[in-house]
């Protein structure tokens, strides 16, 4: 099947981070890919590949940006808590240096999402050493939550500056956090009857979740019903959970400035 890259193109990549630079595939590398299809595509539509796109819409296109979880959970393998607060400030420039290469390349509007509860994964809850570890009234971890809600409080600032510094940009910061931990504590009224559990892994309760069997690995089981579950495979969310986080994303009440799709379609 030939690429068709008029109604938009994805440089995410499993387990990426915004650490370190130029280490396939961190974020710096995904821009990097992102700058080169930038400088091809309007070229190649030019000589009439109608399936890539011309400048009008690179300058419509909404940039969208989520990432930072894995660079919390992989420093908290090898780091203090005081550690991995300190370490924030890096994760934040490197959303900042991607936000301004967009920009200066000709992007304005940008939608970015902070970073969900790292706390309430099963992965971590699994694996974490809960020795005089605190949770929350929901089971999950409240170091691993405190530290992405510090993440979150800063992106939160650096949109709030980016707004003022670059001009003529429209940037939409998404609370992640706030819809994700809604699901959580609220399971049963979404209809979900396992919030802390993985549909997919090994080990039965309270997680199921094993780091040496986990999803697909031999040996791993699968619930039967996973539209009753929130986590999929200890990291990542079943359809039923994802369905209600993007309907959450679309409302945009969780959005600052509050602002509807359609705008960037009427702009």
């Amino acid at each position: 099947m030939d690429p068709d890259f008029r109604n938009g193109v994805n440089f995410a990549f499993s387990g990426a981070a915004t650490q370190p630079r130029y280490k396939p595939f961190s974020l710096d590398v995904q821009i990097l890919q992102f700058l080169r299809f930038r400088a091809r595509s309007p070229e190649l539509f030019s000589k009439g590949y109608k399936d890539f796109v011309d400048e009008d819409a690179f300058k419509d296109a909404i940039h969208i940006i989520d990432i930072g979880q894995n660079d919390l959970a992989g420093s908290f393998e090898y780091l203090s808590y005081e550690q991995v607060i300190k370490n924030i400030s890096s994760f934040i420039k490197e959303i900042n240096y991607a936000m301004q290469n967009i920009y200066q390349h000709g992007g304005r509007n940008f939608w970015i999402h902070n970073t969900g509860p790292l706390g309430c994964l099963p992965q971590k809850l699994a694996t974490f050493d809960k020795r005089g570890s605190d949770f929350d009234q929901y089971g999950c971890l409240k170091a691993l939550n405190d530290a992405a809600k510090q993440f979150n409080d800063q992106l939160r600032l650096l949109c709030e500056e980016l707004r003022s510094e670059l001009k003529n940009s429209t940037i939409v910061y998404v609370d992640m956090f706030s819809i994700k931990y809604d699901l959580i504590a609220n399971a049963t009224t979404y209809g979900f009857e396992s919030s802390l559990m993985a549909c997919c892994g090994y080990g039965g309760q309270p997680y199921n979740y094993n780091p040496n069997i986990t999803c697909s690995r031999a040996g791993y089981n699968v619930c039967e019903k996973g539209s009753k579950y929130i986590s999929w495979d200890g990291v990542h969310y079943t359809e039923a959970a994802n369905a209600v986080v993007a309907s959450k994303i679309l409302s945009t009440n969780y959005s600052t400035p509050q602002i509807k799709f359609d705008y960037f379609c009427n702009n």
